[in-house]
C-alpha cells in the first residue's frame, strides 16, 4: 500500500469462492497471500450442511471446535494489517478461522475480516472473532463481498478503511 504498511491476506476457502476474492484483495493492496488450509482437508461429504452428522455441521454446532491448520504464517510479526477471509457458514466464520486467529498475537496489528456468502450476512461473526484475539488488536468493520468483486470495488473499500 502507499502508506508502507505490510499487508497479509489470509483466507480459508472451501470451494474457491473466498480464494478468488482474497486474490483480488491481495492485488488491490499489494498484500501477501496465505491460505488457511485444514490439516485434514474437507471432502464434499464433510461440507454437506444438510447432513447434521457431516464434519462441517458437527464443527459449527460446537463453538469450542478448533480444526487444525496445516501450516503457519512464516513471519506474522512482519505484518501491520491482516485481512482474514472466509465463507459464511451458519451465519458465522468456520471454526478453523478461530483456530488461525488464536495461533498468533495480533497485538498492535489491524485485523479486517471479509466474507463470501450465497446470501447470508456476517451475523455474529465479528464478536466471535474479536474474542479470539488480544484486546490490543485493532479491528476494522468486516464486510461481505461477492467473490467476483472487481479490483476497483475492492480498492474503494480498502481505501475507505483508513489503514
Amino acid at each position: 500500500m502507499e502508506n508502507g504498511k505490510k499487508i497479509l491476506v489470509a483466507y480459508f476457502s472451501a470451494s474457491g469462492e473466498t480464494e478468488r476474492l482474497a486474490r483480488t484483495i491481495a492485488s488491490a493492496t499489494g498484500g501477501d497471500l496465505f491460505e488457511i488450509v485444514p490439516e485434514t482437508p474437507y471432502t464434499a461429504a464433510d461440507l454437506d450442511w444438510n447432513d447434521k452428522r457431516s464434519r462441517s455441521s458437527v464443527e459449527m454446532n460446537d463453538p469450542a471446535s478448533r480444526p487444525a491448520v496445516a501450516s503457519r504464517v512464516a513471519d506474522m510479526d512482519a505484518y501491520d494489517a491482516v485481512f482474514v477471509g472466509f465463507p459464511i457458514w451458519w451465519y458465522v466464520a468456520p471454526t478453523i478461522v478461530s483456530t488461525f486467529l488464536e495461533a498468533y498475537d495480533f497485538s498492535g496489528k489491524t485485523v479486517v475480516p471479509f466474507a463470501t456468502s450465497g446470501g447470508s450476512n456476517m451475523g455474529g461473526t465479528e464478536a466471535i472473532l474479536h474474542a479470539c484475539c488480544s484486546p490490543a488488536t485493532s479491528w476494522k468493520p468486516g464486510r461481505r463481498l461477492a467473490s467476483r468483486a472487481s479490483e476497483g470495488e475492492v480498492r474503494r473499500w480498502v481505501e475507505g478503511l483508513g489503514l
